[in-house]
This record gives structure tokens, C-alpha cells and sequence, in this order.
């Protein structure tokens, strides 16, 4: 139990390093309070450019990584899929940032590839699919979330719980996108605008 303990409170503050918050701050500028508001890879890639997105993207997936195999480690698979969630908690709510954090898509992966690299690798497709075809990347994590529980029943069963839960909690944070993409006010992701793309060159 005090393993359990212990894996769990340090996979939270794995979760609460913020790569694109940290950028952010380096070049005079609150990601909190621009864009969207979120210190995730989009925003960071809205707000902050190509370079900044990609480390963010990065560090967020090794996150999750780092903290199942930490679990896994000290309490075996219960550990690994209870640090699958507590990561993520730690990724959206934050204490150093005061509760302030990303959505957890990037971080939630990371800790994906360790539990079953192959159910990750599928909702890796899902998510590309959707967003390709969307030119969104809020409607491909959505789809991904949606699909999650579902792939863990025929993939990873002993982990479709923890799955439900953490797609339940990130398809919340996602409710205003979910709100957008209904109405079509749902910004396109920055790749696939050409306006800007244009403004860049």
C-alpha cells in the first residue's frame, strides 16, 4: 500500500511538469492567457510556433511514460494503471500551476505505449484519421477518447475501468471544443491553415 502511495503522489507531479507553461514563461508570455488558454501541444503550437509544440509534445508523452514505468516498477500493474491516471490528473490540475493544466491527450498516450503499445498505437491512428479529415485536432482526441474504453475491452480488459474514467474526465475538458465543433466555430489546426502558413513565410 505505501508503494501505491508513493507511486501515485510522484506520477501526479510527473504530471504537473508543464513543458509549454515552462517556454512560455522564457519568452515573456502567460500560455494561460493566450489562445485558447490551455498549456497543451495545440495551444502551444497557436501560440508559441512549431519549435515550442514539438518539445511540448514530447515532454508531455515522456511524462506518461515515465510515470507508468515508475508503477510498474514499484507496484506492478495495479501501480502502472493507477499512475496512468493519476499522471493525467496531474497533467490537467496542476498544483504548482494552481490547478491550470493541459487536457492530457499527449500525456495519457505516453502512458498508453507503456500499458499496451498496441492499443496506443490504434488510437494513435483514430486520433490521425479524425484530425486529417477534420483538419481539427480537438475532433481527432475526441473521437480517441470516445474510442478508448472500447479498444481496452478487446485489448487491455483489466485496464477499460481506469480507461472510462480518463476518457469521462479529458471528453469534460474537451466539452467547450465538443460545443465549437457542433456549431462549426472549431479553430483549424494550425498546419492546415494556408492564411497563415502564408503570414509565417
Amino acid at each position: 500500500m505505501v508503494k501505491l502511495v508513493i507511486a501515485f503522489l510522484a506520477a501526479y507531479f510527473i504530471g504537473n511538469i508543464s513543458p509549454s507553461t515552462i517556454i512560455a514563461r522564457a519568452n515573456g508570455i502567460d500560455i494561460k492567457k493566450e489562445g485558447s488558454g490551455n498549456a497543451g501541444t495545440t495551444n502551444a503550437l497557436r501560440v508559441l510556433g512549431k519549435k515550442a509544440a514539438v518539445i511540448t509534445l514530447v515532454i508531455d508523452i515522456l511524462k506518461g511514460v515515465a510515470a507508468v514505468l515508475l508503477g510498474w516498477f514499484l507496484a506492478g500493474p495495479t501501480g502502472a494503471m493507477g499512475c496512468a491516471l493519476c499522471v493525467m490528473l496531474g497533467h490537467i490540475w496542476p498544483i504548482i500551476y494552481r490547478f491550470r493544466g493541459g487536457k492530457g491527450i499527449a500525456t495519457s498516450f505516453g502512458a498508453l505505449l507503456i500499458i499496451n503499445p498496441l492499443l496506443a498505437g490504434l488510437e494513435l491512428v483514430i486520433v490521425a484519421i479524425v484530425t486529417l479529415i477534420s483538419k481539427r485536432m480537438s475532433a481527432g482526441s475526441i473521437a480517441g477518447l470516445v474510442c478508448l474504453p472500447f479498444m481496452c475491452l478487446w485489448l487491455e480488459p483489466e485496464f477499460t475501468l481506469v480507461a472510462a474514467v480518463i476518457s469521462i474526465i479529458m471528453l469534460v475538458k474537451h466539452r467547450a471544443n465538443i460545443v465549437r465543433l457542433i456549431h462549426g466555430e472549431e479553430p483549424i489546426l494550425g498546419i492546415f491553415d494556408k492564411n497563415r502558413n502564408k503570414e509565417e513565410e
